[in-house]
């Protein structure tokens, strides 16, 4: 009579064990950061792309809670005040951008992970923010290869492309802070990698 629920308890456990996890894409412009999320998500159902909330106003066909969560100043600034963002930043000056914490937890509430592709130090205040979150670091194959990459864009001219080589210099040498490294010289090896380092981390167990 015992034995059964001796026998059920850590099969149980087993058998339930899931993971929702944060996982934290940074990497310098041009290193394939939305190319390989893009490809991620194709045919992951049970992560969902994590929403920023922003001060700027929607562009386009954008919208609200779908592209951006986009809220006012006094609205940041008191979600600020409450702690309400795993991380946030003021970019050029101008318009603020922050990762909501609510977002997240709702996301786990409803047993779904969540990526994202955010700066160095927006990657360092969510690992202060949340400890178990898994960070990626996506770097291109060479400096070279990155140059041909940005300059392919056709969207920047000499002196935006060398100001991005250079900001990739600083981004790069971070790339020890992070929990995995994915060089990506072609997408489909990298996308491999990054499946690879969600199925381990699906079966970390919980005193690793």
């Amino acid at each position: 009579m015992g034995g059964s629920a001796s026998a059920d308890g850590p099969w149980s456990v087993i058998r339930d064990h899931k993971r929702e996890m944060l996982l934290v894409l940074s990497g310098p412009s041009g290193a394939g950061k939305s190319s390989l999320i893009d490809a991620f998500l194709a045919d992951r159902s049970e992560f969902v792309r994590s929403i920023s909330a922003t001060t700027r106003a929607p562009r386009g066909a954008e919208q609200d809670g779908v592209d951006y969560h986009f809220i006012d100043d006094d609205t940041f600034k008191s979600w600020v005040a409450e702690e309400r963002f795993l991380e946030h930043a003021q970019v050029f000056g101008q318009h603020s951008y922050g990762t909501p914490r609510h977002f997240i937890e709702q996301q786990f509430a409803d047993e779904r992970s969540v990526i994202m592709d955010i700066d160095v130090q927006g990657a360092r205040q969510i690992r202060a923010a949340m400890a178990d979150a898994v960070t990626v670091f996506v770097a291109p194959p060479s400096r070279d290869e990155l140059a041909r990459r940005l300059r392919g864009r056709g969207t920047d001219d000499d002196q935006a492309v060398s100001r991005r080589l250079h900001k990739a210099e600083d981004e790069v040498s971070c790339w020890a802070e992070y929990d995995y490294l994915i060089i990506n010289d072609d997408l489909d090896s990298a996308l491999r990698k990054l499946r690879s380092v969600v199925a381990a981390e699906r079966m970390r167990t919980p005193s690793a």
